[in-house]
């Protein structure tokens, strides 16, 4: 997500920002605009340079903006689904964004739904559009964290309107949220590389349960929601963020880094040649090789005209897009014994692919090192991972998924060498050790948990 206010060409700085945070989200991607007094918007399905392939439409001018780029986790790719989502109600117009995830939505919906509400969508976006819709009598600032109280799981929004914008965090911080400030304007962004992109100064990220309220008079901050133990997803740190963002003060490319130094104290092994998979592992790669000694380079090429096969929509598409995205390097490759580092194994196919493509160009030997702890349940909070069947790890052991990969050795972090490279323990890791934070029972469809009944606290479910 992306946002700006007071800056008199807030569509194409979003625009650019949406350019930077590409890397979240590649089925869809929109702007709405405040122009003339009133929210005017562009939704398409693909790529940013697909939907706005000639720039930004003049009926989008003007000194505010939110803009989206998705991948889907709940609700169907389909452009009905592509955000922001505009709606008319009684205050008037209102757009909004979301990255996360609802655990109750379908709970919500069904009420919503008996109550006499008409859904447009299959996204869980717009049971947060009808819960503010429903308190039009109250302004954003009453009617935001009425709304979210009812709301459980792991979010960021950012919504507007022609009087302001504003932005909220889940009390747990699941889902990233910053601040930035740009000649006198200001900005909101999922990640601190798409300010650095419009030439935005970071202030500082929304804190958890944190509700900013920007508008002509300024910006106003206040706790709506109690907060939580904070708990950010550790698969920002290990994939999802660009090297170039931070978290609380820590960049992204020196954690990956970390992660690698640890993965070569702890499993070391003889070898000539250490590579990541590009691009998500290339530093936890360089973080290994320089740990061990041993030389680092390049094994595989990436086409960069395909995007990341974690985020596509389908497993037929993720195959497709695997075997068309990477190349192997013969020359480098050829008769080495191999260190094949790689942020993490979810489903498997991917790195049975890539280990059998080294050994097709030559390779002597793979050895296969994960810069996280095995992936063993499933993610409500974001993480298009629902189902426990998908997971390679998931009651396998480490022989198991090692042969299932066809690894000559495999070896993961432990959770606690994860944290030490992280510099804390106030992350999200329930993909890893099944304790979450917000807790949930998966219901009949996969996309769409529902929360508790007893409304029990974190813990195995």
């Amino acid at each position: 997500m992306f946002g700006v206010w007071g800056h008199p060409e807030a569509a194409q700085l979003t625009l650019y920002g949406l350019y930077a945070l590409q890397h979240r989200g590649q089925e869809s991607a929109g702007i709405a605009a405040l122009s003339g007094g009133c929210l005017s918007y562009v939704r398409g399905m693909g790529l940013v340079s697909d939907v706005f392939c000639d720039g930004v439409p003049a009926d989008l001018e003007g000194a505010a903006a939110i803009g989206h780029v998705r991948y889907s986790t709940t609700g169907a790719s389909s452009l009905e689904n592509a955000q922001p989502l505009v709606i008319k109600y009684r205050r008037g117009q209102l757009a909004l964004a979301h990255n996360g995830n609802l655990v109750n939505a379908r709970q919500l919906r069904e009420s919503l739904e008996e109550g006499g509400s008409i859904f447009q969508t299959s996204s869980d976006t717009e049971v947060v559009a009808h819960l503010v819709a429903q308190r039009s009598r109250e302004s954003l600032e009453a009617s935001i964290p009425a709304s979210f109280r009812k709301v459980a799981g792991a979010y960021a929004f950012v919504f507007l309107t022609p009087d302001g914008m504003a932005g909220i965090r889940d009390p747990h911080g699941i889902r990233p949220l910053v601040l930035g400030r740009l000649n006198g304007g200001y900005v909101l962004a999922s990640e601190t590389c798409a300010l650095d992109a419009v030439g935005a100064e970071c202030q500082r990220e929304v804190a958890p349960g944190e509700l900013v309220l920007i508008d002509d008079r300024g910006l106003r901050s206040f706790q709506a929601l109690e907060p939580e133990p904070l708990r950010l997803c550790a698969f920002e740190h290990i994939y999802f963020a660009r090297p170039d963002s931070q978290f609380d003060g820590v960049n992204v490319h020196a954690v990956r880094k970390a992660l690698g130094r640890k993965l070569a104290e702890a499993y070391p092994v003889e070898a000539d040649l250490v590579m990541g998979v590009p691009d998500s592992s290339v530093s936890a790669a360089a973080g290994y090789a320089e740990q061990a000694g041993i030389a680092c380079d390049m094994g595989l090429i990436k086409n960069r005209y395909i995007g990341r096969t974690f985020i596509q929509p389908s497993q037929a598409q993720r195959d497709f897009a695997v075997k068309v995205k990477l190349n192997p390097m013969r020359s480098v490759v050829e008769g080495k014994r191999v260190v094949l580092v790689d942020d993490s194994i979810v489903r498997g196919t991917t790195s049975r692919y890539i280990v059998r493509l080294l050994k097709e160009a030559g390779a002597k030997e793979v050895h296969l090192r994960i810069a996280s702890p095995p992936y063993r349940f499933p993610c409500f909070y974001g993480i298009d991972t629902s189902a426990p069947s998908q997971l390679v790890a998931a009651g396998k052991g480490l022989e198991e998924i090692r042969r299932s990969v066809e690894a000559d050795s495999l070896a993961y972090l432990t959770q606690e060498q994860l944290f030490e490279a992280l510099g804390s323990d106030r992350f999200c890791t329930a993909c890893f050790d099944g304790e979450y934070p917000v807790a949930v029972s998966v219901g009949p469809e996969k996309d769409c948990p529902e929360v508790m009944d007893d409304e029990v606290p974190g813990g195995r479910r």
